[in-house]
């Protein structure tokens, strides 16, 4: 009988009702799992999948791609940490985009089971972890500014709307950027580091720009647009994967330091990353593994299988 640690939030995009809870739970009971499920706000869920995670077969949380990126924190330094299932529960839910996987939940339950574990690198944020993004500048303090019961009443559109709102008081930050072979310094409106192909559900990368176990962070620079038809090119772009504008730099490096002329607020995986004058970002290369859909549409985004 296969050990099931279940860890659910139940606060993640529009709540998780008796009726989905009792679904997760029974859907795994029928394929023979003895599953132990425990409830986020009741406990810190990084410590939790550090001291308990390595006694089950597989961690699965239910919640949105915060609740992952706690027990990825907590099993990054776990000795024989499980491989992690991840039922997408949240809003943005930018890693299920990434990795494929599906909201429903039979889908979802039989990847958690039976899918391919394959090996993700994870970011390291000063002292802490992050799955897929490290970001300041315009639009980074929408997903965690946005009020939780406005996430759950227009689901992805108040990300949008926050967007939107955030134009008028977007500003640029002059910042040295130190990384792999060179360093930039010049006037960005926005700085993201990333290990993912969609960020907030509003920008995607190009998958052949993007290799998730490779050791290296993708780094997006994005310059002030001079004017409105500017900007407009710039969203353009983005929308359709394409970063090649005079306005945007892209990078692969394993680390990267910010200097600020004064303290710059950061997200951190959605969730507010504090304000920093310096911040130093390293890649721990292959240092959780998570489980995909067997079959996958080419371009496979992952250094090698596990």
């Amino acid at each position: 009988m296969r050990k099931i640690m279940l860890l659910i939030n139940p606060y993640s995009g529009k709540g998780i009702t008796k009726t989905k809870l009792v679904d997760i739970i029974s859907r795994f009971a029928v394929r023979n799992c003895c599953v132990t499920t425990f409830f986020t706000q009741n406990h810190d869920t990084s410590r939790l999948a550090r001291e308990l995670g390595p006694q089950y077969d597989t961690l699965v949380c239910a919640g949105g791609d915060g609740t992952l990126s706690d027990v990825v924190a907590g099993l990054v330094d776990a000795e024989n940490p499980p491989p992690i299932g991840y039922i997408p529960m949240g809003t943005a839910n930018d890693v299920a985009s990434t990795l494929s996987l599906s909201r429903n939940l039979d889908i979802a339950v039989e990847t958690a089971l039976e899918g391919e574990p394959v090996s993700l690198d994870v970011g390291l944020f000063g002292s802490q972890y992050f799955t897929y993004i490290a970001a300041f500048g315009a639009f980074t303090r929408v997903s965690y500014a946005t009020p939780q019961n406005t996430k759950r009443a227009l689901g992805h559109l108040a990300y949008v709307l926050g967007g939107i709102y955030e134009l008028g008081s977007v500003h640029s930050r002059r910042v040295r950027i130190e990384y792999d072979g060179g360093v930039i310094e010049d006037n960005f409106v926005f700085g993201g580091v990333t290990n993912s192909l969609s960020v907030a559900g509003l920008v995607k990368l190009n998958p052949l720009d993007v290799n998730l176990g490779d050791g290296k962070f993708e780094v997006i620079l994005v310059k002030n647009p001079v004017n409105l038809a500017e900007l407009s090119e710039l969203l353009l772009k983005i929308a359709q994967h394409n970063l090649t504008s005079p306005s945007v730099t892209l990078l692969h490096t394993s680390r990267v330091k910010f200097s600020f002329t004064e303290p710059v607020k950061w997200t951190r995986d959605g969730e507010d990353g504090g304000a920093h004058s310096r911040i130093e970002i390293t890649n721990r290369p292959r240092a959780v593994r998570i489980l995909i859909p067997r079959a996958l549409p080419e371009p496979v985004i992952y250094a090698e299988n596990i």
